[in-house]
């Protein structure tokens, strides 16, 4: 092996999703060359605090990587990235042969960086309990484990089971209750197949559960559902809106688990089921009452983020709920007109293949693993600010 080749390998290498990751919750800088097409890129790109981003299709690379090399800044780190990972490895071994230094390849392309989950401990809860916040930045969906008595809890889980099942056993806990807090339109959910995976028992709606096709443990307001063997509480709350079946959890009367109703910066769109007029009303009830009622103390913790300005220290997407009725735009329209005009009309872009995505909810398709992943490429647009 010659020296050049010594030094070219040494030019360029892979980063992992995992490493971005920690890159973007900890607002570090990073200069990104995506070389997928324009319009993927318009849609859907990495993005954080500290990232900055261009956009040059690879097969205007194909003749000589002169055009980004005028993009790339002088010094820094650079990373490459594609769909799947071999565009962009190209690319990034002609970078290193012109001469560039510090530059890796995302492992795996934007594929894997969907579905990468990242946890953060949210808290301690009473009798030495733990509430995780696992983070998909690649398409800003959260889940949470309650962990407590050896016994873990895991609410929203999304396809990616052998991330939970792993965690739990690295804390020495067994996953007995997974909890929908309502039928999902933009992910995959995991939380069946998890149950089945583990053994533990299944929650879901049952207003959100009229067209299911498989058994299943009704998620009923007010109840009650205990984690280990500590006095710790998660309690229903009906919350109908984003859809008609919306529970929300209270969690050891610290945290608020607010499904796809309430947003940091946004609130629930009433539409993935063509139902928006009927529900936008159970909408406004919900946040005006329901969550107006609430102690403001609440911390709470949504099952989306849509945007990067979202995460908060450490990568965490949560907020007091008495900031929220202050800061956010969705709890302050001044009357029902204005509100519901607001969550019917002028809507983003609805989520890609969701009505596809809420059949095998339902259980009513069934997908092989790569269908699955391209069926959730992209934003989750769960948001009625999302534009």
């Amino acid at each position: 092996m010659n020296d050049f080749t010594n030094q070219q390998i040494q030019a360029y290498k892979p980063m992992t999703p995992a490493e971005l990751a920690s890159i973007v919750m900890n607002k570090q800088e990073l200069y990104i060359l995506d070389v997928r097409n324009e319009e993927d890129y318009s849609d859907w790109r990495i993005e954080g605090h500290g990232i900055t981003s261009a956009n040059l299709p690879y097969f205007d690379l194909l003749d000589g990587v002169e055009p980004a090399l005028e993009l790339l800044p002088e010094q820094g780190d650079v990373l490459v990235v594609c769909a799947k990972e071999g565009s962009s490895i190209f690319v990034a071994e002609r970078l290193a042969e012109s001469g560039r230094s510090s530059i890796t390849y995302l492992q795996g392309g934007m594929k894997a960086w969907s579905e990468h989950l990242e946890p953060v401990h949210i808290g301690k809860l009473q009798d030495g309990g733990d509430l995780y916040q696992f983070v998909r930045l690649g398409k800003g969906c959260l889940s949470y484990m309650v962990l407590s008595g050896g016994e873990a809890a895991v609410i929203d889980s999304l396809r990616m089971t052998v991330v939970y099942k792993q965690f739990a056993f690295s804390r020495g806990a067994r996953i007995t209750h997974t909890i929908d807090t309502h039928l999902h339109a933009d992910h995959i959910s995991g939380g069946r197949a998890l149950a089945e995976e583990t053994g533990a028992t299944y929650y879901l709606p049952s207003k959100d559960a009229d067209e299911v096709v498989f058994a299943y443990s009704p998620l009923e307001h007010r109840s009650e559902l205990r984690v280990g063997s500590t006095d710790l509480a998660i309690q229903p709350i009906y919350s109908p809106g984003h859809t008609i079946g919306s529970t929300s959890l209270i969690i050891d009367g610290q945290y608020l688990i607010s499904g796809d109703i309430l947003f940091v910066e946004s609130i629930g769109r009433p539409d993935l089921a063509g139902k928006s007029g009927y529900w936008a009303g159970h909408l406004r009830t919900t946040l005006y009452d329901t969550y107006a009622a609430l102690p403001k103390k609440l911390i709470v913790l949504p099952a989306h983020f849509s945007k990067y300005t979202e995460l908060g220290e450490g990568g965490k997407v949560a907020a007091k709920l008495g900031d929220l009725f202050e800061s956010n735009p969705g709890l302050h329209f001044t009357d029902e007109d204005t509100f519901r005009k607001a969550v019917t009309e002028q809507l983003p872009p609805q989520p890609n293949d969701y009505e596809r995505i809420r059949q095998v909810n339902m259980g009513k398709e069934t997908l092989t693993q790569d269908e699955q992943r391209d069926m959730e490429i992209g934003p989750n647009r769960c948001a009625i600010h999302d534009n």
